[in-house]
């Protein structure tokens, strides 16, 4: 199955990209998911082990999707 991509790039795109290029074409440091996310768990109370512990493959899809719907209510 063939992808077709946007012309011009796609400089939204967080997952499934190189981190390096990422942060060049979105002109930041930290990757808008990391500082969303951290500023969440900041905000509402750090669980004990959080920045360290792997996650469910599953619970995973669903944070990613989570997050893009918000980023696109955002927009």
């Amino acid at each position: 199955m063939r992808r077709n991509r946007r012309k011009g790039g796609n400089k939204e795109k967080v997952f499934g990209c190189d981190l390096l290029e990422h942060l060049t074409t979105s002109n930041q440091e930290i990757p808008l998911v990391l500082r969303s996310c951290s500023e969440f768990v900041e905000q509402h109370g750090i669980v004990d082990g959080i920045y360290r512990l792997s996650g469910v493959s599953s619970n995973i899809q669903k944070l990613r999707l989570g997050f893009f719907i918000w980023l696109i209510n955002r927009l």
